[in-house]
């Protein structure tokens, strides 16, 4: 980005509330002041934000009389805006209007008109809503375009005079790209993208639901569409099938459509794809986008002799290789005597004549007054008491008789009196113990065990403690216990402990489970079938085992596997233009009755089991009051670990560290006596009364005539939830240790002491300064770190460890690796389950070699389908309530409504949203512009000039790129296993399984047959992404390392010399990898940096990582929470000297080897 490049006058108004902001920041890399920079607040709606800004969850948000200019129907209101001015921008649809005098072109989500010789453009369009890819109509008055104003995405239509703007496609749930006119202005065609692939659609200007142009074949994308002056043939791009990571090319080619034969003819195929058709308004000419090895270009091909040539060369970067939301290369238009093409590359606007002549630059300026969210940026604490309470029961089941129930916690098995007893442990056992499960007396418990030297076991124990039994003879990994009615034999699913410890990520594949039973005093299992289902269970009847799969889903069969019976399929609504509604994830039938227990997406439903002949029923709980049957939906906030009470009529389920009893009978009382009531209201209530009249006036407005914020509710049936606390010892280090003589970069802004001693004091830093300015506390232990560097702990933005579920591990391997490459912090955005919350507990307690443990927990999906602000907030309870994850991952959860609702129930809970990039950078700027406080991975279409800088920076959004898995390219790894030695690294080995370091790094297939597995340097792209990154933080932005989990500890290393690559200094790529990584996840009041009072995660360099930062993989020593850790082997240092392992993933090699 060039200092001139923008005219600086930069205004960001913040909202008015800032009791939940930072104030103040210690750390000295804090967002500088520029130039012309004042700090100014919106004042539309400041006293409705002050009234509603913290409102209970529970109470829907004042309506706003006066909505801000900017907002354009849109549910949030702007918080802060941005004034600035730009001579550059990036990727820019433009259009020459057909009187050849006026442009009109995208610029940050809004539309502008200009004069074609250049000059100060005016806004057509301005607010919030992200409006793109405009089109003249064909006598110049109107522009099409596609814009999000209406909550989703569609074509609309605007006058010039802006006097009319009309939606042209109806409904949310799609979205839209590259409008273009029909030549008699009458029809608009575009791509329309809903499940499947992207399609033309023929639209009529004054309505209808239009028509898809082409159907076959079903896994064509067609997209693009361009008009000669014979309005019977539409130029298009089509790719067949969906975009792939590390793509080969020959992505895209050319195709023409006869509008009245409906046939297509494909009119290209090179091998650097052929997009974003553009004919000549006399049809003699055809330019077009290809790529030639790295670079990306513009042909023309003369339509009458078909000669081609290349026109401009190098151009922007297409798209190719992503999802391509804005098509794959920007829009572009001839000018109206067909003598030169008005195209988009470099940040700039050019002319280039056809007849190969120099292009000539068009200059523009762009004065802008963006309208942008509240800014969603929280600090939280890391606390350091002595005690912790355990954030997550698991595997909670009520005794028979229901006075008591029995889970699990820290993988260890618990039993209490409910509902207000305290918890007490059954045994002393050291392994880890899940799944508990009652006898039908309620005398004795069953339960699961895994430790990772020996193996799991199955026993039994007394339900008031004592010495637990092992029921199995032979140790393997079992699952999903169950007693028999008759209480004579317990059920479970067995499967090898080989397979448990060859699994590289969360399942278990190349096992052979099989669905056993043994005596229950013990003995040698009897298998009854191959587990082809999960959820095993009983009801009163002895004689049949019930299961549970997606594909056939309620089942049951004999004991020993025959006469299998289907009952009952269970269903839920999919998300907003999803014609395949998913399945449950659970089904149970009740001990007693006709009723069954489904869990669908996140919630909670009891449906009834009909008896039929022939096909299974299928139960769709989407919305129970119209299901085939009748059901229930138990949960608004979501629930897990669903169980029956004995008697079928009570339903327990944990949520966090909550339990939660919901009583059938209960609540049908309830909503009787509710009916009764509204009922009699009813029968009393004269509406014509005046005093009737008068009441329900007042109702409506408060004594001051404001309107009321206190609206009635529809009274619902509470169920019983208890909080179950059990509080663990923290793990703290005792002792003072000083670090001493060690060049230390601390991260407080550029400081680097060159000689510097640290004292940690328990987990804290007590004290850090130059060699001799410090002083050692008597009593004190004292290393000589002389020739060695010390920087921050470093903290992964976003790092999948991918452990074990259900049945949790002793020690992780991901963890470890972590650990000992000096990551002490991380942060996994989407873990797909919440065995991480449990992880985490561990890690508190000590019981793990871990780094800090953060998570956003499972992510907020489409499958949500949010309807409003309140459904919003019953969704993020589940995290900020429950989970305690302090951050979400708003996963691809829905239109811009819906992300906006999102982000504003985010905000009122206190959860820092980051969100999934999705190879769409379109959305990823609209998640800019609302304030969402952080976007994962890369956003492709790079370059990005200064508009693109600014708007990331100034919007406070986190930007962690990820970049061994790039969008818009090849992934980074790849570069990184053909030039590094990972077969020969002896300490990646030590702390990584070899079938994952074989599987990665000895060969790299494409994604299908054919080449596609090596990349030249020269097509990598990583430098561009990282120059991005680069500018976003020199203009005060925040941004953060992100392994991905790609290869665990040693990716880490290679994600941050990738960050470096494109031009940042080696402090500034160590910035990201500490404090403004910790400062994205809230956590640098705490972390980050080496002040006094932070927590003592430092690593130990042999290495000078500010001299190359290569130099960041020379790990002698790690400290994360004050105790030191051996790099290499992670033996324990200080202030205990405690040997790491043994470690079962240390296998051994074949003889030789």
């Amino acid at each position: 980005m060039e200092d001139g490049s923008m005219a600086f006058g930069l205004w960001i108004g913040r909202r008015a509330m800032q009791s939940d902001r930072r104030s103040t920041r210690a750390n000295g890399v804090r967002t500088p002041s520029r130039a012309g920079l004042r700090v100014t607040t919106i004042q539309r709606g400041v006293q409705l934000l002050l009234a509603t800004a913290f409102a209970l969850a529970s109470h829907p948000l004042v309506a706003q009389d006066d909505p801000h200019p900017q907002q354009e129907g849109l549910p949030l209101a702007p918080g802060r805006t941005i004034s600035t001015s730009f001579t550059e921008g990036s990727w820019m649809s433009v259009d020459v209007s057909p009187d050849g005098q006026t442009l009109v072109f995208d610029f940050l989500g809004d539309l502008y008109t200009m004069p074609i010789t250049g000059g100060t453009a005016t806004p057509l369009t301005q607010g919030m809503a992200f409006d793109g890819q405009p089109r003249f109509s064909p006598d110049g008055t109107r522009v099409v375009f596609t814009s999000d104003r209406s909550g989703g995405e569609g074509i609309h239509i605007i006058s010039l005079d802006k006097s009319d703007t009309v939606q042209v496609t109806q409904g949310k749930s799609s979205s839209y790209q590259s409008p273009e006119w029909t030549p008699d202005g009458d029809y608009v065609i575009a791509t329309r993208q809903g499940p499947g692939q992207g399609k033309l659609w023929l639209y009529h200007v004054d309505g209808g639901t239009g028509i898809q142009l082409i159907d076959e074949p079903a896994n064509r994308r067609t997209t693009g569409a361009a008009f000669g002056a014979d309005g019977r043939y539409i130029w298009y791009a089509y790719r067949t099938g969906s975009w792939e990571y590390n793509s080969g090319m020959r992505q895209y080619q050319l195709a023409v459509y006869d509008r009245e034969t409906g046939e297509s003819a494909t009119r290209s195929f090179r091998y650097g794809g052929a997009f974003r058709p553009t004919v000549s308004p006399d049809g003699r000419w055809l330019v077009y986008g290809s790529r030639h090895i790295a670079d990306t270009g513009l042909r023309i091909r003369d339509l009458d002799t078909g000669d081609e040539r290349w026109l401009a060369f190098p151009v922007q970067r297409d798209d190719q290789e992503s999802r391509a939301t804005r098509d794959a290369y920007p829009g572009m238009s001839f000018t109206p005597d067909s003598d030169a093409v008005i195209a988009y590359y470099g940040g700039g606007l050019w002319r280039v004549p056809v007849d190969g002549s120099e292009p000539a630059p068009i200059p523009f300026r762009v004065d802008i007054d963006m309208a942008i969210g509240p800014e969603v940026d929280f600090d939280y604490r890391i606390e350091d008491t002595e005690t912790f309470v355990a954030k997550q029961v698991r595997d909670a089941v009520p005794s028979p008789s229901g006075d008591r129930i029995a889970f699990s916690l820290l993988a260890r098995v618990y039993v209490m009196e409910w509902p207000g007893g305290t918890p007490e442990r059954l045994t002393e056992s050291d392994a880890n113990e899940h799944m508990p499960t009652w006898s039908p007396d309620g005398e004795d418990i069953a339960f699961t065990t895994w430790d990772d030297a020996t193996g799991g076991h199955l026993y039994r124990v007394n339900s008031d403690g004592g010495d637990p039994t092992r029921l199995t003879t032979a140790p393997a990994l079992y699952n999903n216990p169950a007693w028999s009615p008759d209480g004579e034999r317990i059920i479970a699913v067995r499967g090898p402990g080989r397979a448990y410890d060859e699994a590289l990520t969360r399942g278990v594949p190349g096992g052979a489970d099989d669905l056993v039973w043994i005596p229950a005093s013990g003995g040698d299992a009897t298998v009854i079938a191959p587990a082809r289902d999960g959820n095993h269970h009983f009801t009163s009847s002895p004689d049949r085992i019930y299961a549970y799969n997606p594909g056939d889903g309620l089942v049951s069969f004999r004991w020993d596997g025959t006469d299998r019976k289907q009952h009952v399929r269970v269903v839920g609504a999919g998300p907003p233009g999803s014609s395949t509604p998913p399945p449950a994830t659970l089904v149970t039938m009740a001990p007693q009755g006709d009723q069954a227990l489904a869990r669908v997406v996140n919630h909670l439903y009891t449906v009834t089991v009909p008896l039929v002949g022939g096909d299974v029923p299928t139960i769709n709980v989407g919305n129970p009051d119209n299901a085939s049957f009748p059901a229930r939906q138990l949960t608004e906030i979501g629930g897990e670990f669903p169980a029956w009470g004995d008697d079928g009529r009570k339903i327990h389920w944990t949520i966090g560290n909550a339990h939660v009893v919901y009583d059938l009978d209960a609540a049908r009382a309830f909503e009787d006596s509710v009916a009764a009531a509204a009922e009699s209201d009813d029968d009393e209530a004269d509406p014509g009364a005046p005093e009737a009249a008068e009441e329900e006036e007042e109702g409506e407005e408060g004594e001051s005539g404001d309107e009321s914020d206190t609206e009635d509710e529809d009274p619902r049936y509470a169920p019983e939830e208890v909080r179950i606390r059990v509080e663990f010892p923290r793990d703290i280090p005792r002792g003072v240790v000083v670090l001493s003589g060690a060049r230390v970069v601390t991260m407080n802004g550029d400081e680097v002491l060159e000689s510097g001693d640290i004292v940690v004091r328990d987990n804290r830093i007590a004290e850090v300064g130059a060699t001799g300015s410090v002083s050692h506390p008597e009593g004190a232990t004292v290393i000589d770190l002389a020739g060695k560097t010390v920087v921050p702990g470093f903290v992964d933005t976003h790092a999948h460890l991918r452990a074990q579920i259900n049945i949790l591990r002793t020690q992780p391997w991901s963890y470890a690796a972590n650990l000992a490459y000096g990551v002490t912090t991380t942060r996994d955005p989407q873990t797909g389950t919440t065995d991480v919350i449990s992880y985490e507990d561990l890690v508190r307690a000590g019981r793990i070699l871990s780094p800090r443990i953060y998570s956003t927990g499972p992510g907020v999906f489409s499958s949500e389908n949010v309807q409003d602000l309140d459904h919003a907030r019953h969704v993020l309870r589940r995290y900020s309530d429950y989970y305690d994850t302090k951050t979400i991952k708003m996963y691809a959860a829905g239109n811009r409504e819906q992300r906006q609702w999102i982000l504003q129930a985010a905000r009122e809970l206190e959860l820092m949203p980051t969100t999934e990039g999705g190879l769409d950078t379109k959305v990823n700027m609209t998640m800019a512009i609302d304030g969402y406080s952080g976007v994962e991975h890369n956003m492709p279409g790079f370059p990005m000039y200064a508009d693109m800088v600014e708007l990331v920076a100034r919007s406070g959004i986190a930007y962690t790129p990820t970049i061994l898995v790039t969008y818009g390219g090849p992934w980074a790894e790849n570069f990184f296993y053909v030039t590094e030695d990972v077969l020969g690294d002896e300490k990646l080995a030590r702390f990584t399984p070899m079938e994952e370091i074989l599987q990665k790094a000895l060969r790299r297939p494409g994604p299908g047959p054919g080449p596609s597995g090596w990349f030249h340097p020269e097509v990598h792209t990583f430098d561009q992404v990282s120059a991005f990154v680069r500018d976003v933080i020199r203009a005060g932005g925040r941004a953060g390392v992100g392994s991905h989990g790609q290869l665990q500890g040693l990716s880490y290393h290679w994600e941050l010399w990738a960050t470096q690559a494109g031009g940042m200094t080696e402090h500034e790529a160590l910035q990201v990898a500490t404090i403004l990584g910790a400062h994205s996840l809230g956590l640098d009041r705490d972390l980050g940096s080496i002040e006094v009072g932070k927590l003592a995660d430092l690593v130990v360099l042999d290495g000078n990582p500010l001299d190359d930062i290569r130099n960041s993989n020379t790990v002698g020593q790690v400290m994360m929470n004050g105790r030191l850790y051996d790099g290499d082997t992670l033996d324990q240092v200080w202030p205990d000297q405690v040997a790491a392992g043994p470690f079962y993933w240390l296998r051994e090699a074949p003889p030789g080897r």
